[in-house]
């Protein structure tokens, strides 16, 4: 995947859309809240409710995959674009860091099925 085909896939999900909330950085959002963090080369994700869960991206592919600073204690990983993670994978990463985030937020945030 490109990083335009990885921002693209992010924003087609229901709600979805695009900040800019430090400078250079864009991120996807749903509601407030931040799904995944759009980079040039790699894309961070919530991989897993847990640091442990998380894990597993580092073992499976552990030139690709490493801990987001400052938030990867909480399942957060950064996965390279274009690297040896294979892209169907990419695209169920950015599904579960999606649908993560959509879960904890109050049902009244929640998107509708069809927006987006």
């Amino acid at each position: 995947m490109t990083p335009d085909e990885v921002r693209d896939y992010c924003l087609a999900k229901p709600g979805a859309w695009l900040d800019q909330p430090w400078e250079d950085d864009q991120v996807a959002k749903v509601s407030d809240k931040i799904f995944a963090f759009l980079g040039t080369t790699s894309v961070g994700l919530k991989c897993g409710a847990t640091r442990a869960e998380a894990d597993e991206w580092l073992l499976q592919y552990p030139q690709d995959a490493s801990v987001m600073p400052y938030i990867g204690r909480s399942g957060w990983n950064t996965l390279a674009i274009a690297g040896a993670i294979p892209d169907d994978e990419l695209r169920e990463a950015m599904d579960a860091s999606y649908d993560t985030v959509v879960s904890k937020l109050p049902k009244s945030r929640r998107p509708a099925a069809g927006e987006g």
